[in-house]
């Protein structure tokens, strides 16, 4: 069982790492309704006909899906980002 610092840094922690959870409870608190929480959301972007056929085709022949691995790209530029 965590002492009460330890579990006051633990959920200080959990708040700030899933804001949008803790707002869907207050927001259940407050009506009762518990809100479906989105994690995803849809991207409208134009690329390379012919790159986005090659990476279609990538991801099938490897059992991936496109966004997944979107998502990996994305991440790792970011982190290669803040390291700068």
């Amino acid at each position: 069982m965590l002492s009460g610092k330890k579990l006051l840094k633990n959920v200080d922690l959990a708040i700030a790492k899933y804001p949008e959870l803790f707002d869907a409870l207050e927001e259940y608190d407050r009506t009762h309704r518990l809100k479906k929480i989105n994690y995803k959301e849809r991207a409208n972007f134009t690329i390379d006909s012919n790159l986005l056929k090659r990476f279609r085709k990538y991801c099938e022949l490897h059992g991936m899906k496109m966004s997944t691995k979107i998502e990996q790209f994305i991440k790792k530029e970011l982190e290669k980002a803040a390291e700068s």
